[in-house]
């Protein structure tokens, strides 16, 4: 399990689930669901947590099972990438909190940056640090947890509702007190699950998926490849333990446009044109239909520019 984790892979607690588990045929303790199984768990007014970073490991066949859903009027947490800049072009997020929002070779997500100019979301902009630690909070069930980010900074301007603790020891050094990033339910992308829903990284950063699925009432995972189990792993690599997961989607390039290292990189032709290319434009010719229609517009896509 990951250094900052409360619980990896190899965790004999109990399970977040619904009871659904071992019902239908299915083998006790399997929680293999399809993407739209999952959003269809999902409600309006939710906090929902998206993993990965950037253009990074982000669970994009879920989101775009999202959009074809009604589900809306969401406050997402993210380190957010493409994710957010669909969401929020969609008209789905009412509040964002996030330290950045970035398709990293393009350094301001486009459409994310639109919806934001148009207003169309309030949001709350926080430190890296701050974002890691609210994390932890939550994950840890804790109100807040203190943190040096954001002290002196126009952090504490633009976010007017964060407040200072000093430390009850004799240094008595103030603290910014990052508030617990609570939600309702995570979606997550990894490399490898299995059925229960423990979950394997393979690529060289666990980004925070770890504390998203710790941090949220239920988390939802999609894997590029389920496996039998974990024998022979590398122990850090068992990033994300069953007992945080209410299901697990198996959806091979499930991270595309976004990389999921070694299984696939980044489609950065692809990457460029959804940067530029007008949002209705692209959700007519991209988002029109199911993650198989997705997929074969994406290879039409690439035929016609020759690759």
């Amino acid at each position: 399990m990951s250094d900052r984790s409360t619980g990896g892979a190899g965790s004999t607690g109990g399970d977040r689930g619904d009871g659904l588990s071992g019902t239908g045929g299915r083998a006790p303790g399997d929680k293999t669901l399809t993407a739209d199984a999952v959003v269809g768990r999902l409600r309006s007014g939710m906090t929902l947590g998206i993993g990965g970073w950037g253009a990074r490991r982000k669970p994009m066949a879920l989101v775009r099972a999202l959009l074809r859903s009604e589900v809306t009027d969401l406050t997402v947490v993210s380190c957010g990438g493409p994710d957010v800049g669909l969401l929020a072009a969609a008209g789905r997020i009412s509040h964002l909190v996030t330290p950045f929002v970035t398709l990293d070779s393009v350094p301001l997500e486009p459409h994310y940056r639109a919806a934001r100019e148009r207003g169309d979301f309030t949001l709350t902009e926080i430190d890296e640090a701050m974002f890691l630690w609210g994390l932890t909070a939550a994950a840890n069930r804790l109100p807040f947890l203190p943190v040096r980010a954001g002290i002196g900074s126009d952090v504490m301007r633009i976010n007017p509702g964060l407040r200072t603790v000093t430390s009850p020891y004799a240094d008595g050094e103030e603290f910014v007190a990052s508030p617990a990033l609570r939600m309702d339910a995570a979606l997550v992308h990894l490399n490898r699950a299995d059925r229960r829903g423990n979950a394997q990284y393979l690529g060289p950063d666990p980004y925070f998926d770890d504390l998203f699925c710790e941090a949220a009432d239920t988390a939802y995972v999609s894997c590029e490849r389920l496996v039998d189990g974990f024998a022979g792993a590398v122990p850090q690599t068992l990033l994300v333990g069953r007992h945080t997961v209410g299901g697990v989607v198996e959806t091979p390039g499930g991270a595309h446009f976004t990389s999921c290292v070694p299984d696939h990189g980044r489609d950065e032709a692809f990457l460029r044109m959804y940067a530029a290319t007008p949002w209705d434009r692209f959700a007519e010719r991209f988002l029109h239909g199911d993650e198989d229609d997705y997929r074969s517009a994406v290879a039409a896509w690439h035929k016609e520019q020759g690759r």
